[in-house]
């Protein structure tokens, strides 16, 4: 599926958004998905970085390579705007973004766990038994490096966060916020609702896999 309505617009001076509006869906992602990929295939002189998120995508480019390699183009805006749009134009039907599937095992444990049991009207057992149910979607990266944002958490147990965030929370911890879930990679402060905790290094600066989890990766976690 390919949606006509988005918009484009510049980020800052050195990057460019494309953006399908405020929404958390399947199909809105797999477009931007199949966009990044093809953005990221196909690179062209000055290009730093793409970066997917929920709706949206952002390239970052460097103005003055940019600029001194396309210089049939008024600016450098206005080249990275036209690779964008034609990127996303030759997006084809019969193409579908390949999702990785990651288990992730987890001792549900929390400091928040009897609360969010609480909050629902619900046993700690029936919060775990919803949490690992779904089969997950990484929408988007950010926050910390490895820090992904999931999406497909049963409406049962969205929590909101906590109204004062913990000054630490602890590597691994798997927490809820809102409609979403999350594992903190790395030890942070932070304010999601804390149900459990995974052992599995998310994010090892020094390897050449710096993160275990990519947008557009599917994720299923075990209980232990």
């Amino acid at each position: 599926m390919v949606s006509n309505h988005y918009k484009i617009f510049p980020l800052s001076d050195s990057a460019i958004t494309i953006d399908f509006g405020n929404v958390i869906d399947e199909n809105i992602n797999d477009i931007i998905m199949q966009l990044y990929k093809n953005c990221t295939k196909n690179t062209f002189v000055g290009m730093k970085e793409a970066m997917p998120a929920y709706a949206s995508l952002t390239i970052f480019y460097d103005v003055f390579s940019v600029r001194r390699k396309y210089t049939f183009f008024k600016t450098a805006y206005a080249f990275v705007e036209d690779f964008l749009i034609k990127s996303y134009e030759n997006i084809g039907e019969e193409e579908s973004f390949q999702k990785r599937i990651i288990e992730i095992p987890v001792v549900y444990d929390g400091e928040d766990l009897s609360y969010v049991a609480n909050y629902h009207q619900i046993s700690e057992a029936q919060v775990i038994e919803l949490h690992k149910t779904p089969i997950y979607r990484v929408y988007m990266m950010g926050f910390l490096p490895g820090f992904a944002y999931m999406g497909g958490l049963d409406a049962r147990i969205a929590t909101p966060r906590r109204a004062t965030p913990r000054t630490k929370v602890p590597a691994g911890s798997i927490g809820i916020a809102g409609n979403q879930t999350g594992i903190y990679p790395s030890e942070s402060p932070g304010g999601w609702q804390l149900i459990g905790r995974t052992e599995l290094q998310l994010y090892t600066p020094n390897s050449s896999d710096i993160t275990l989890l990519k947008a557009g990766d599917l994720v299923k976690f075990i209980a232990l």
